[in-house]
């Protein structure tokens, strides 16, 4: 019995994916979808299950804390992500485009952090999986910026950027995202294939959907 509650008293193994957690996901989804007006594409349901719920619940499975960008004008999304334990962050000027979902969620990163995963939230291909992958890699070395790309080489989404490129990234304007930081530091980028085709696939457009759809993929 005095064994049993000596062994009862230790502390708990620690989570083997507590080295990912200066690693923070920046799940993108401040944009207008104007694309898909009047409807939303991030509260479309896959499995009855909106989108941006499914990307930021995949996003938590690697034990990677999650900051979800959002815009001050669509509660709903907010609402979709239910009890999800992520962090929410407000972009007031989300209409300036990606660039400025990328610096309210750098902002409000805290003290730290080695690195972001800049995930768009308009994803439904990737995996829990795909994301430990670089996570993993980053990891063993934080200078890097890990790219993911298709099984062919296109590059995609998402990327890891060390944290010594943050204040470039907060520098950048426009919906061009971080392309001109990955352009002016292609030396220190790693390609990461993901299969098929799930780092370039989005679903921007009605006809994006119905063809995801038909493809079988369930509403």
């Amino acid at each position: 019995m005095r064994g049993m509650l000596r062994k009862s008293c230790r502390p708990p193994a620690e989570p083997a994916n507590l080295r990912f957690m200066p690693v923070f996901i920046l799940l993108l989804a401040a944009g207008a979808s104007s694309r898909m007006a009047p409807r939303d594409k991030l509260t479309e349901t896959i499995r009855d299950e909106p989108l941006l719920h499914r990307s930021a619940r995949i996003a938590l499975e690697t034990g990677a804390p999650v900051f979800v960008v959002l815009p001050p004008d669509r509660p709903q999304r907010a609402e979709s992500l239910g009890l999800l334990p992520v962090t929410k962050v407000i972009a007031p000027d989300a209409a300036q485009g990606m660039s400025a979902s990328l610096r309210a969620g750098l902002a409000a990163l805290p003290a730290g952090t080695t690195g972001a995963m800049v995930l768009p939230a308009d994803m439904p291909g990737f995996t829990a999986d795909d994301l430990r992958l670089l996570l993993a890699r980053f990891a063993a070395d934080e200078t890097r910026i890990l790219r993911a790309t298709a099984a062919d080489g296109t590059p995609g989404h998402p990327a890891i950027f060390p944290a010594d490129l943050f204040h470039s990234l907060q520098q950048v304007t426009g919906d061009e995202g971080g392309r001109s930081v990955i352009r002016a530091n292609a030396v220190r980028v790693v390609p990461t294939a993901l299969p098929g085709d799930r780092a370039i696939l989005d679903l921007d457009t009605p006809e994006d959907w119905a063809a995801f759809r038909a493809a079988g993929n369930p509403a």
